[in-house]
């Protein structure tokens, strides 16, 4: 008897040849899927989504000097981009100036280079910080970089509730996926929570942190591993939030997440619904929130980068394209679409309005907008959805059992089930038992010889960005800067929220690298240990 083929979802659950409505008979209808606008919000968070306005289309970009990024922001604005999504280099990301030898070699190379409030000022010149929505993937300084956009605005007489927009500010991830984190985590998870307090008092329309599985997934992480540390890291930061006696109802509606859209369809679809269900049922159960807004499970779509291949990448246009599609049926708030070319080097000018192009034809060419949740009712996204949830609250309750989220990331628990997890993930594609089009099968050794046009760097971003640091110390005043900075130290030690001494440190021209310095003169430093 011939063996019978077993199929699987990326994430390892099984998949039947045919659904049937047998496997969603124990699915209520009005208590796990509901109206769209409706607890438990599993069909959308808005009641006519895309009908009433379409997603925000962001693109990731920052080049080398805040001149050559503004250029770029004013280009796809002017291009029908709804929305603008900062990359800063590394040395911004670790607190690190230009000047400094010990990065001298990244500057400006994955991202903007930001030192001073000057920089800032420069990337968003001519641009109405009060009409557009701005993120920042940015995590380690995100308190800085917040102060400067804040700062920035006011110097355009910009009132800061009017401003939007988004700084992703998690540092679990970082300590999960990327790495770019300096203090000890219980810092880092403070100064997180001064951002979302100090944004819930005075900056209305801010997302103050952006709680993101997209970078686990790069990692190697699978879907319900995603979902579980998502939802268990927003727990954690409200629990920490509540601690200062703010009422969950001020700051929860502004709390939004990043999740990772891959090629598995359904999946992925069924997964940005299991995880509106979730969060609306632990904010309105567990925590007892009673604006309908605190249960909205807000969420920016990331397409994702290690998907695309430097082998045949005219490829990544249709992975790109399935990846957009995908985030919409899931019923995302903002989504990103990167090029077809940024498994290269950095996206140039037309492969970047490629990648926009996508989203704008799929929005307004393709009718899927038309209509709330389309695939709601299938019996294979309904059982999927169910099946999400099922395991990620059990792999919630494994890690409460172990000890809570905190210990689980100092342990390194947490990174060796995901280092598992990317291993046997890549041997599956080393054995050929998961096809990777033009990689590990269907390959054309002509197409290799077909290059790209690929985005040069300038090669004197460093020398321009060092002069005009060295102009902005001459010009600034010394005595306010050591002022502020000493401010700084001071409320670190004291605990108390270091907003407000941030911002006068960025508004006297400190650089990022004097304040992150004087914060670690308090808070120290981390390093990981090696986790295998």
């Amino acid at each position: 008897m011939a063996e019978v083929k077993q199929f699987f979802t990326e994430s390892g659950m099984a998949v039947k040849p045919l659904y049937t409505p047998e496997d969603v008979a124990g699915i209520s209808y009005d208590e796990a899927l509901g109206h769209s606008g409706q607890f438990p919000y599993t069909r959308g968070v808005y009641e006519s989504m895309y009908r009433g306005r379409t997603w925000t289309m962001r693109l990731y970009s920052g080049l080398a000097t805040a001149e050559e990024s503004n250029a770029r922001y004013k280009y796809l604005l002017s291009q029908g981009s709804t929305g603008l999504s900062v990359a800063l280099d590394l040395p911004t990301q670790l607190g690190y100036d230009s000047d400094n030898p010990l990065v001298e070699d990244e500057v400006g190379r994955i991202g903007v280079a930001i030192d001073t409030l000057a920089d800032m000022e420069a990337l968003f010149d001519g641009i109405d910080l009060g009409k557009v929505s701005t993120s920042f993937t940015i995590n380690s300084t995100a308190i800085i970089i917040l102060a400067m956009y804040v700062a920035a605005a006011m110097k355009k007489g910009t009132p800061i509730d009017q401003i939007a927009g988004t700084t992703q500010n998690d540092m679990v991830k970082e300590f999960l996926a990327r790495n770019t984190y300096i203090f000890p985590i219980e810092d880092h998870i403070r100064i997180s929570v001064d951002m979302i307090e100090y944004c819930a008092q005075h900056i209305p329309k801010w997302n103050p942190i952006n709680i993101a599985g997209y970078h686990m997934r790069e990692s190697g992480a699978d879907a319900v591993q995603e979902l579980a540390v998502v939802l268990a890291t927003a727990e954690m930061i409200a629990d920490e939030t509540l601690k200062r006696g703010i009422d969950i109802d001020s700051f929860a509606p502004r709390l939004s997440f990043e999740l990772w859209t891959g090629t598995d369809f359904f999946e992925e679809i069924a997964k940005y619904r299991a995880a509106r269900r979730m969060w609306s049922g632990i904010v309105k159960n567990q925590y007892g929130a009673k604006n309908p807004k605190s249960l909205l499970f807000r969420v920016f779509a990331g397409g994702n980068g290690i998907t695309l291949t430097a082998r045949e990448p005219l490829n990544n246009i249709i992975r790109v394209t399935l990846q957009c599609l995908t985030s919409a049926l899931g019923g995302a708030q903002a989504i990103h679409t990167p090029a077809y070319d940024e498994a290269i080097a950095t996206p140039t000018k037309s492969s970047a309005l490629m990648a926009l192009r996508t989203q704008q034809v799929i929005a307004y060419e393709s009718g899927i907008t038309k209509t709330v949740d389309p695939l709601g009712g299938s019996y294979y996204v309904e059982h999927l959805t169910d099946e999400l949830v099922r395991q990620a609250a059990e792999k919630m309750e494994e890690l409460k059992r172990q000890g809570g989220l905190m210990r689980a990331v100092k342990e390194g628990s947490l990174q060796r089930e995901i280092q598992q997890r990317a291993y046997a993930a890549e041997l599956a594609i080393q054995r050929g038992e998961r096809t990777i089009v033009g990689v590990n099968r269907y390959q054309d050794e002509e197409a290799d010889s077909i290059e790209p046009p690929i985005y040069q760097a300038d090669s004197g971003v460093r020398d321009k960005q060092v002069s005009r640091l060295r102009r902005v110390k001459e010009q600034r005043s010394d005595t306010a800067v050591a002022k502020a900075l000493e401010r700084v130290r001071k409320d670190c030690a004291a605990k108390v929220n270091i907003f407000p001494a941030v911002l006068e440190a960025v508004n006297a021209y400190a650089t990022v690298g004097e304040i992150t310095d004087a914060m670690r003169a308090v808070l120290g430093e981390t390093i990981q240990p090696p986790i295998f």
